[in-house]
């Protein structure tokens, strides 16, 4: 009978460790792609931005991070000749919830690589410095600058999370593909300011810019025990 009671225990405490690993409660990462702005100025360019974040892990699929990007921002000239360029440092505060939190993805290929799949929003600032802006209409419309104060935003984050784990079987380093629309409160972004004007019709959409880039996470600190084996 003790035997049986044994071999039970043993079952019992294989099958719950199965059933369970462990992941680090801290990440690191960088990262760089393509900034696209859509404001004021028709006629947006690619240009190059960088980001850095620093994640939290509540669980290893729910995060809450800091994250801050240096970039630049272009348009134009636009059909009224207007056109801007801006160097922006931007900082935000966000949560992301991913697709592992909710799906039973270690019987399944399918999920098991979708599980990094996120949404995530939050809220930031802007600091824009912008420069080689057109003021003057051809007509000779002078357009009303914006001021250089700092706008805030709210970034909308969907991307992936691809997992790869160390020596010891740990989730360690991520390569993550994510795409950010940043909405902005202001007119800082494009350096034009026309909504009182009397052509306020060209100042009157709000000012977003995209951000689509690839980035590499090194995860290390104390570290958390999920009831989900990751693979």
């Amino acid at each position: 009978m003790k035997k049986r009671y044994l071999a039970l225990l043993l079952i019992f405490l294989t099958a719950n460790a199965f059933g369970q690993s462990n992941f680090y409660r801290l990440s690191l990462g960088g990262g760089a792609g393509g900034t696209v702005p859509f404001a004021d100025i028709s006629k947006p360019s690619l240009s190059v931005g960088f980001v850095g974040n620093l994640d939290y892990y509540f669980t290893p699929f729910i995060t809450a991070g800091l994250e801050v990007q240096k970039g630049t921002l272009k348009a134009g000239p636009d059909d009224y000749d207007r056109a801007f360029s801006n160097s922006y440092l931007a900082f935000n505060a966000n949560v992301k919830v991913r697709a592992g939190e909710f799906t039973d993805f270690y019987y399944s290929d399918f999920l098991n690589y979708t599980k990094g799949f996120y949404l995530g929003t939050g809220l930031g600032m802007i600091k824009n410095t912008v420069d080689n802006v057109k003021q003057q209409l051809k007509t000779g419309y002078f357009f009303k600058l914006a001021d250089d104060k700092p706008n805030f935003l709210v970034p909308i984050n969907v991307g992936i999370d691809f997992y790869f784990p160390d020596g010891w079987g740990d989730i360690r380093y991520t390569l993550n593909i994510n795409y950010q629309a940043n909405l902005t409160f202001g007119e800082g972004l494009d350096g034009y300011d026309d909504r009182k004007g009397p052509r306020k019709d060209l100042g009157s959409a709000p000012d977003i810019y995209n951000f689509l880039s690839v980035g590499f996470k090194y995860s290390f600190g104390p570290k958390g025990l999920s009831s989900k084996t990751i693979r």
